[in-house]
């Protein structure tokens, strides 16, 4: 911040800052809130907020603390999804999940291949008679999570709670199987993997893959439920894991925090859980249906694509465009 105002100062530019979070808060996560490195990181943030010529944040809530707390007057521009995001064709699956089951287990079709079909997955099958794709009957359903494996997504909750979803179809619920697929890469991810290997389930498989690029996005307009465990540090920005989930018409559960709500509307387009257990009984509350037309899953996914909603590029040019290049 202080080499981007000092070029800006000497070059005449405007310095626009894009405040999605606090740097201080996420090194708090690791140092603890009363470190000194904090303390400084804080002092540091503040002071040379105050030199911008334009201040963006993701929420209004962040607005709010910039002003009262820091006298920084900002705009709220709330993420949007880039266009790349949007449900996946049914053909372009069954190309992504054939390749995915070549090296993961949880993505190959259980038993052999019907007799009109030429390859199949977990999920869709290939006709022979007129190469026509399609989602298969009694497959299970698609749960996704994505994470950077840090301090700030507790995976410890969705294990319990997939153990919970295991538990209800034991007992005789009538629900689908589940395959959740988690990806990213971070710090945790050893941990979490280690943890993932002492479950012993039927009902429910769990894969960590990392994803090219250009996989992620398909693989979300894939899948039929996100799960997003993310805790922001400030309690202050917003996401964009939902963000991108909602561009691809994904319903959402979403840990609670005290922002949340300005992205996740709760009964509308997902549900908002506090633990485990709560997300345990949203699982099972959604699924019961699937993969029906009329459940609350469903209706969150009608919801969504009935919304429509604003790409990145159009966001930008609407409402950032005019603030710098504005008298």
């Amino acid at each position: 911040m202080a080499v981007t105002w000092l070029v800006c100062a000497l070059r005449g530019s405007q310095f626009t800052i894009d405040w999605h979070n606090y740097g201080y808060t996420i090194m708090a996560l690791s140092h603890g809130p009363n470190h000194p490195i904090v303390w400084l990181a804080q002092w540091y943030e503040r002071l040379f907020g105050r030199f911008s010529s334009h201040n963006l944040c993701v929420t209004n809530a962040m607005k709010d603390d910039l002003q009262i707390n820091w006298n920084i007057k900002a705009t709220t521009l709330y993420d949007k999804p880039p266009a790349i995001f949007t449900e996946t064709p049914v053909e372009l699956q069954h190309d992504l999940f054939m390749r995915l089951a070549k090296t993961h287990l949880q993505f190959q079709a259980c038993g052999e291949n019907a007799a009109e079909e030429m390859d199949r997955t977990a999920f869709t099958g290939r006709h022979a008679s007129d190469l026509s794709v399609t989602l298969t009957s009694g497959r299970p359903a698609l749960l996704i999570s994505s994470t950077s494996w840090t301090e700030d997504e507790d995976f410890s909750i969705l294990l319990k709670a997939l153990e919970e979803y295991e538990g209800f179809v034991t007992a005789g619920a009538s629900l689908p199987s589940l395959v959740c697929v988690i990806t990213g890469k971070g710090p945790q991810k050893e941990h979490y993997k280690k943890m993932i290997a002492t479950l012993r389930f039927e009902h429910v498989k769990i894969c960590t893959p990392w994803l090219e690029a250009e996989d992620y996005p398909v693989l979300l307009g894939s899948a039929d439920l996100g799960v997003c465990l993310h805790k922001s540090s400030s309690g202050l920005d917003l996401p964009m894991k939902v963000v991108d989930m909602f561009g691809c018409c994904l319903p959402v559960c979403a840990i609670h925090f005290n922002c949340l709500h300005e992205l996740v509307k709760h009964e509308e387009n997902g549900l908002i859980f506090r633990d485990s257990q709560e997300l345990a009984g949203q699982l099972k509350s959604l699924l019961q249906d699937f993969p029906g037309s009329q459940g609350r899953l469903a209706q969150f996914r009608r919801n969504l694509q009935a919304g429509g909603g604003q790409r990145w590029d159009q966001n930008w040019d609407q409402n950032v465009l005019p603030l710098l290049t504005g008298p």
